[in-house]
């Protein structure tokens, strides 16, 4: 069962601790704004890595994604995900013709703050698990370098076919 888009109305905007911290950390407030908007959620983060609702949970920052809503929790560094289906924060970039335009690069950040003092240039790997079949036919990728061997393991086909070599069978007399 697919769960439903969550309702972002029902989530509020940055407080002004959040957003001096983000200013803090070299975030301009051109990117929080978006679109879309980085909103605050209370909640935590179940064992399927699906972000649950709570009144009484941490502070999350989340990122609307097409499909998908990322979530962030800055000071555990975890994400989790409402069903599960984002790959990434800034997904859209993947297949944007300006991404590559100018012999650029889809940038892969280690986190949101880095990604967004960047302006939203580029994505946030939510599921490590989609490297290979999301990234596979990009023309140019620039890794944060602390992500770099987990991103080389990563961008491998998950498995590959058994390969066996065909019998010769003799011509006939």
């Amino acid at each position: 069962m697919l769960v439903p888009y969550p309702d972002l109305a029902a989530y509020r905007r940055p407080t002004p601790q959040h957003v001096d911290w983000l200013l803090a950390k070299g975030v301009r407030a051109s990117a929080l704004i978006g679109p879309p908007m980085v909103l605050v959620a209370h909640g935590v983060r179940a064992p399927d890595g699906a972000f649950e609702d709570d009144p009484a949970g941490e502070d999350w920052l989340l990122f609307p994604e097409a499909e998908d809503v990322a979530y962030w929790q800055p000071r555990s560094g975890k994400l989790a995900r409402w069903n599960r289906r984002a790959f990434a924060i800034g997904e859209d970039s993947i297949h944007a013709a300006a991404t590559y335009s100018f012999d650029a690069c889809l940038n892969v950040f280690a986190d949101p703050v880095q990604w967004l003092r960047a302006g939203r240039d580029g994505i946030v790997i939510v599921d490590w698990s989609q490297t290979f079949d999301r990234l596979r036919d990009v023309p140019r990728i620039a890794v944060a370098q602390s992500l770099l061997d987990k991103f080389k393991h990563h961008l491998q086909p998950p498995r590959r076919p058994e390969i066996f070599v065909l019998r010769q069978q003799e011509a006939a007399a």
